[in-house]
């Protein structure tokens, strides 16, 4: 069984096959669609190796395991017979129950995801544009913009304005994808909406390009939908149903070419002469009111933006954000609500760094380092549900202060991007168009963070993090720095176990472990002096040192039964080596408690003898 069949095993084995209803991943979570969350023991499945977090969102039960484990997982989780299907039958399944405004936060990110890598690669050939023709940097190798042959220039404007030039055609043909219409119907659509024929919306709204709006009726103006992302989406609301409709009454012989000529004739008539005034006017509206909140005074605003956005994220309404930086880039050229909302990663990373430093559990340590690789190029859920809301909510409001720190000096200095879709490091390419933009994002981006780390170190921190793993002590006090894994699941102290023999400590010291599956393994090399009948308790030989495994309370008088035993009194084993599988689902149906405990005869607390220790086993 090789690492990531062992993690599908132990995963189905916890959320119950019988309890799957299918299972989907994306690029860090397996997402599963349960008919029972309740059902679920949480702590088990993050005790699981490789387990980042988990939280329930969407009518989904979500593990995180991170980009490149995720694929396995799920690849070995099909072999095993389990109901897969892609991300996208998943998601369709999943919209029939969704309503109101999480339904609406649903269509708008299936329709913006798709576009966003466009604008964001064209932001970097802005950026790129705004360093190679500075003329304080040509300056440096003697040279100045005006030097610059115009067929690059040409080209360069090819590269940089195209995506905004014709953003309704894009949106309108992604709105078609997502509404059900055939999407070229929506791209000739967008385009139409943009033609040349028409007065560029901008020059008609600048007084100085004396350009007007034509006049249809005599009364209504006439003009493209440069910059409008509502109309866009309203195109591809109004055509896609447009289209179905006349595909379901249109006679076959005429669907193929009448079905797409009332569909665009309606559409783009509603679009110019009805619907396209109305929502520019709501559009420019809301930009005005973010620009308005960005620029109140003392920074008030840009804090507000930056610890407001990290609950945004916990409950999907990020995702109407892109609609207005969209709108922000098209109207003004720059976006500075992106600017504002990307403090909430620079505060992630400082949150792992703290639990990094000051955690002394190795499994938290580990979660919080793979958080931060993932947070570090813009995937925040394994740190926001792995550790941010797995504790207490102090680490989560501490988050939320630093990113709204960051976030209210950006706005007093004035920062803006040039692009969207890009998050902490790669973030950093969207401010290079300005030597001083990038220098005073990248300042206040490492003070976030500081911020964020110092906070969080001093207040954030549970105590139960602060603690040792149970059975810490027990493990230096043999010697034993590399003790392996005896079996997957959730350690607890001795004292708190349900076995009145060994919390006393009579048999020894050591700890128990609450099991997530049945595989239960060497923790060392050594002998096996001890091989009790029925194979559920195990006695190791390694150096001077004693290590007892008891798997299950009283299991005993299951003679036997529930136990495949796979290694016998007087082996030799190596650590990581299977010793038995205990079959859970019986110990389960018998009434009888599966903790196993892992004790170290020679540190006896209280008198014990072998007598007893025959007997408790």
């Amino acid at each position: 069984m090789n690492k990531y069949e062992k993690i599908a095993v132990e995963i189905i084995h916890v959320v119950g096959k019988d309890n799957i209803i299918s299972a989907a991943h994306c690029a860090t979570r397996l997402r599963l669609v349960v008919k029972d969350k309740d059902r679920i023991d949480q702590k088990k499945v993050e005790a699981i190796d490789e387990v980042k977090g988990v939280f329930y969102t969407a009518g989904q039960y979500q593990i995180i395991l991170g980009t490149g484990i995720v694929n396995k997982v799920f690849e070995e989780a099909q072999k095993l017979g389990l109901s897969t299907v892609s991300k996208e039958e998943q998601k369709q399944e999943l919209k029939k129950s969704e309503s109101g405004m999480k339904k609406v936060m649903t269509t708008l990110a299936d329709i913006f995801v798709p576009i966003i890598p466009v604008i964001a690669a064209t932001g970097l050939f802005l950026g790129l544009k705004g360093c190679v023709f500075n003329d304080n940097i040509l300056g440096l190798f003697g040279l100045s913009s005006a030097m610059i042959p115009e067929y690059i220039v040409t080209m360069t404007t090819v590269l940089t304005d195209t995506a905004f030039a014709f953003l309704p055609a894009i949106i309108v043909w992604s709105s078609f994808k997502v509404f059900g219409g055939t999407p070229v119907i929506g791209l000739v659509i967008g385009l139409m909406m943009v033609s040349p024929a028409l007065p560029n919306a901008y020059s008609v709204a600048d007084p100085k390009a004396g350009v007007e709006a034509v006049m249809a009726f005599g009364s209504i103006p006439l003009v493209g939908c440069q910059g409008s992302v509502l109309t866009a989406i309203a195109a591809g609301w109004i055509g896609s149903n447009v289209e179905k409709y006349f595909r379901r009454h249109m006679p076959n012989v005429f669907d193929l070419i009448m079905t797409p000529f009332f569909t665009m004739f309606i559409t783009i008539f509603a679009i110019l002469l009805i619907v396209g005034p109305i929502m520019h006017t709501i559009e420019l509206g809301m930009v005005h009111i973010i620009e308005m909140l960005i620029h109140l005074p003392l920074g008030i605003g840009g804090f507000l933006i930056g610890f407001t956005y990290p609950l945004a994220v916990i409950t999907g309404l990020h995702h109407s954000y892109v609609m207005i930086e969209t709108s922000l880039l098209a109207n003004t050229g720059f976006n500075p609500l992106i600017t504002l909302c990307g403090m909430y990663g620079f505060a992630n990373v400082g949150t792992c760094l703290a639990f990094m430093a000051r955690a002394r559990q190795s499994k938290v340590k580990q979660t919080a380092a793979g958080a931060m690789a993932s947070q570090l190029f813009g995937i925040s859920e394994p740190v926001l549900f792995g550790i941010q809301l797995r504790w207490n909510l102090r680490p989560l409001l501490i988050m939320c202060f630093s990113s709204g720190l960051g976030a209210l000096l950006l706005s007093l200095f004035n920062i803006q991007s040039n692009s969207y879709g890009l998050a902490v490091l790669p973030s950093y390419l969207m401010y290079i168009y300005q030597p001083g933009q990038l220098l005073t994002y990248f300042l206040v981006s490492l003070l976030t963070g500081g911020v964020c780390f110092m906070l969080t170190c001093l207040f954030g921190i549970p105590k139960e993090v602060l603690e040792k793993e149970p059975g810490a002590d027990s493990l230096e006090q043999v010697g034993k720095a590399d003790f392996g894994k005896v079996v997957e699941g959730t350690m607890i102290p001795l004292e708190k176990s349900a076995d009145p023999v060994f919390a006393s400590g009579a048999m020894g010291d050591g700890f128990a472990i609450l099991p997530a599956t049945g595989v239960i393994k060497a923790p060392v090399s050594g002998k096996l002096e001890t091989v009790f009948p029925g194979g559920h308790c195990y006695g190791i030989k390694a150096g001077e040192d004693e290590i007892l495994i008891h798997c299950g309370i009283d299991t005993v008088t299951l003679k036997g039964e529930g136990f495949d035993v796979r290694k016998k009194q007087g082996d030799t084993v190596e650590k990581g080596e299977t010793l038995c599988v205990m079959d859970l689902d019986l110990l389960k149906e018998k009434g009888i408690d599966p903790t196993v405990f892992v004790i170290f005869p020679k540190q006896v607390k209280n008198s014990g003898s072998k007598a007893e220790l025959a007997e408790s086993c």
